[in-house]
């Protein structure tokens, strides 16, 4: 656990404490000589213990808020040195059909799928950041070995493609020569769709779209293609089951990650309210 202090300037706040302490100061000078040409006795210093002590906590614990201390922890995990993977997610219109206007649509399942599937192979990094093609085709898989998405180091690759497969025509032959070069990249299908889906427009279905049911046989081929496997959404676990399988076990290295983390500024805000509260109410006594 570590503690970072995000706006450290922000605790020049609790300074401002200075200005009611000096003006308190100077009441007490003022009030000083009245009393001496009444003859009043001056009342206990300890009286003015309380007020001060209100003071300067309140402002500490507001300099402490402003300058936005936050708790973090992290946590210990394996990671893999030699495997490396990709959720790839199919985002081109038709994946907005649904079963009806009350039903997920395809690219909300296939999200869910694939944040299922990230944590099931959390020992498995992503290349980089995050990988998404807006191609309406599967030729756009190309890009995977074409742009060098997977680093040198990696000898075990798999992309894993959440697609209703109604594509364009394929180039099944280019696509598995690619796929099947060394090192090779393993690819698992997994497809969302159902031939009583319809995009939907302002609540109505738009008649140019009709589910293609050519989409599972054209998956299958090009799966036969860059030997790979091709799943329903309702197979998910043997979707992740195949994925373990082909990552099968390599070399691994522990290494920390961000787990949570924890703002104490508003609660610090809160607690300032306490001692000046405590201030008003001994002023209205």
């Amino acid at each position: 656990m570590s503690l970072t202090i995000l706006t450290p300037l922000g605790a020049l706040l609790a300074l401002c404490v200075v200005v009611p302490l000096v003006a308190l100061a100077r009441a007490r000078r003022k009030a000083a000589s009245v009393r001496d040409i009444l003859g009043v006795v001056e009342p206990s210093r300890r009286a003015l213990a309380v007020p001060i002590a209100a003071l300067v906590a309140g402002a500490a614990l507001l300099g402490l808020a402003a300058a936005q201390p936050v708790f973090e922890w992290t946590r210990d995990r394996s990671v893999r040195t030699d495997a490396e993977a990709f959720v790839v997610l199919d985002v081109s219109r038709s994946m907005l059909a649904q079963p009806n206007l009350d039903s997920p649509r395809r690219i909300e399942r296939a999200k869910a799928a694939a944040s299922k599937l990230r944590a099931s192979l959390s020992d498995v990094p992503p290349p980089r950041a995050s990988f998404a093609t807006g191609a309406t085709s599967l030729n756009a898989l190309a890009t995977l070995r074409g742009l060098r998405y997977f680093t040198p180091k990696s000898t075990k690759r798999l992309a894993i493609v959440l697609t209703d497969g109604e594509s364009q025509p394929v180039s099944n032959a280019r696509l598995g020569g690619l796929f099947r070069r060394s090192p090779a990249i393993e690819v698992v299908f997994v497809q969302f769709w159902d031939e009583d889906e319809r995009v939907f427009s302002r609540g109505v279905p738009e008649p140019q779209y009709i589910a293609d049911p050519s989409a599972r046989a054209a998956l299958d081929r090009l799966a036969a293609s860059t030997q790979g496997a091709v799943y329903s959404e309702d197979q998910l676990d043997a979707a992740t089951s195949k994925a373990h399988d082909l990552l099968a076990s390599g070399p691994s290295v522990v290494e920390g990650e961000k787990a949570g983390q924890l703002a104490l500024a508003p609660y610090l805000a809160a607690a300032a309210l306490l001692p000046f509260g405590l201030l008003l109410w001994r002023r209205d006594r």
